[in-house]
């Protein structure tokens, strides 16, 4: 079913023996780029058509009214309103000790300098609707803008043909207390955004995954707003030794399965055994799944297993891969953490699947795909600051500075950089002006 690959001793997984296929297809960007001229030129009329074409909804309001929201919380039920609730509060919880304050400090010559943090004014969240549900996507978004202080969050989600957005959805936007949504998806939605219309205003960053076309756009627009990543097919890595449960590895390749044919599956053993036991866990597992299709052919256009000869290859292994998550069931999984370099999210231990993370733990899942945990990390509330530096000089400071200010911009053959100090300085003690 999944693909395999031995290492031998002394051999290295490389990116060859694991093609990514989470590229921007060419064809996608031009259509996505073709959407967002539309909608920088017709505005609100181009959200409305695309509405129509894409989501076979006709619409008379692009926003979500307050009775909507209450019709929503009405028909999700209490058991699912409690659980939302729970996971919000480990959301923030977590978030609250990413929070980062502005410093300063000031020397005996008069140099005060520091960083100063500031929200962002205004933030734009994107969750995938239609036939789709993703109420924890709601609050992995909007909860670290709101821990950061940013002041305005508008959250864009297609409707389904009816025209309405999802019920479990509404609640998570409800629980968090986002008042400002839009009944609008796709590329069209993210250039909504990103430049704004009669009834969206722009914003000044906008996060959230979203189909290929929603990240060609976010690609796009990248520049004129900010965004917080370019995500990909989601990804999962097993890292596991014969202490690993077949069935536990096999459900939580699954798990990863059913999001999508092309999100990819890898398993990375000390254990030769263990691969064969996993596949017989997985064909039991299939007869049970209602997303059977989806998996299976995720597995075996996307899955791959990695047999090592020892735990120093298999974690170089998991390391080159660079997974979106990353679980360790091993026999002494918190002795391995630290040599993990590249992981969106590492859980650790049999007892913690991925499912948790998705859901409750409090960590973030919008995570990097596609390798880029080599250099990059989960959304966090440092995506919804800026930070800008502070610098004061005292005359004392700038005399003691300036020489060496006047020698470098002279050698970068900045004439002006020089004399700003240089003028200065002759202005305060009756010199030339001139550097020498």
């Amino acid at each position: 079913m999944m693909r395999r690959i031995e290492l031998a001793r002394g051999r290295r997984l490389t990116s060859a023996d694991v093609p990514r296929t989470g590229g921007i297809d060419a064809e996608v960007l031009g259509v996505a780029q073709r959407i967002i001229d539309d909608v920088k030129a017709r505005g609100d009329e181009a959200l409305y058509d695309y509405t129509a074409q894409f989501d076979r909804a006709t619409l008379s309001d692009l926003r979500v009214t307050e009775a909507e929201m209450e019709l929503a919380l009405a028909e999700v039920g209490d058991e699912f309103r409690a659980a939302i609730a729970d996971a919000a509060f480990s959301i923030e919880e977590f978030h609250q000790r990413q929070v980062t304050q502005s410093w300063f400090t000031a020397d005996e010559r008069g140099v005060f300098l520091g960083q100063k943090v500031t929200p962002l004014a205004r933030v734009g969240i994107y969750v995938p609707g239609g036939r789709a549900r993703y109420p924890s996507s709601v609050l992995m978004n909007a909860i670290p803008a709101i821990v950061a202080g940013v002041g305005e969050i508008a959250m864009v989600v297609p409707p389904d043909a009816d025209g309405r957005v999802n019920s479990y959805t509404l609640a998570a936007a409800a629980e968090v207390g986002l008042t400002e949504i839009y009944k609008v998806g796709g590329a069209q939605a993210i250039a909504a955004l990103a430049y704004g219309t009669a009834t969206i205003p722009r914003v000044d960053k906008i996060t959230g995954p979203g189909n290929a076309y929603v990240t060609a756009a976010k690609k796009l627009v990248m520049g004129e707003v900010g965004i917080d990543m370019l995500a990909g097919p989601s990804e999962v890595l097993i890292l596991a030794d014969e202490t690993a449960e077949p069935a536990f590895v096999a459900i939580d390749l699954m798990a990863q399965a059913e999001h999508d044919p092309r999100a990819a599956t890898y398993l990375v053993t000390t254990d030769e055994e263990l691969p064969d036991m996993v596949e017989a866990a997985l064909r039991e597992l299939l007869t049970m799944s209602p997303r059977a299709e989806v998996v299976e052919r995720s597995l075996t256009d996307n899955g791959v297993i990695v047999v090592c000869p020892d735990v120093d290859v298999a974690l170089d292994a998991a390391n080159m891969i660079a997974p979106e998550h990353l679980e360790v069931m091993m026999a002494e999984p918190f002795e391995l953490l630290g040599a993990i370099k590249n992981a969106g999210a590492i859980f650790l231990g049999p007892w913690t699947p991925e499912s948790v993370g998705d859901y409750i733990a409090g960590p973030n899942h919008v995570l990097p795909t596609g390798g880029t945990a080599r250099f990059s990390g989960p959304l966090s509330v440092d995506d919804f600051v800026k930070k800008s530096s502070v610098l004061s000089y005292s005359l004392e400071a700038l005399e003691a500075d300036g020489a060496n200010v006047i020698t470098i911009a002279e050698a970068e053959g900045l004439d002006a950089h020089a004399r700003a100090v240089a003028l200065r300085l002759a202005a305060a003690f009756g010199m030339d002006g001139e550097p020498e």
